[in-house]
């Protein structure tokens, strides 16, 4: 999985501007809590399922280090705060959003198409 770190608040704005650029589907931010044991199966079974060849960046949170990241997530997105989430913007809205057993893959690329 080609990850991007999501760890500091201006890339919130990256991820909005790449939402909106003709060359991307859309972008996915996945957050993960690293101390929990569910979001670690959810994140593999997510890596797992993923279609590599789709042409959108996926952003990863670690929920741990960057809970301010998350808030302002939430607060820009109106999305409530769940660990594991994964959220899927394009042209600035949110076109997806699952936690837990909910999230997947197809669903969410399907979303941006």
């Amino acid at each position: 999985m080609n990850w991007i770190e999501l760890c500091d608040l201006s890339q919130l704005d990256e991820i909005e501007s790449l939402s909106s650029n003709q060359y991307f589907s859309g972008v996915a931010v996945f957050k993960h809590s690293t101390r929990c044991g569910t979001s670690s199966f959810v994140k593999k079974m997510f890596e797992r399922s993923w279609d590599k060849t789709s042409n959108i960046p996926v952003y990863h949170l670690d929920l741990i280090r960057n809970k301010n990241i998350s808030n302002e997530i939430a607060k820009r997105w109106n999305v409530n705060h769940e660990s594991p989430q994964l959220i899927v913007l394009k042209e600035n809205k949110v076109t997806y959003q699952a936690s837990h057993s909910s999230i997947s893959a197809s669903n969410a690329i399907s979303s941006v198409l």
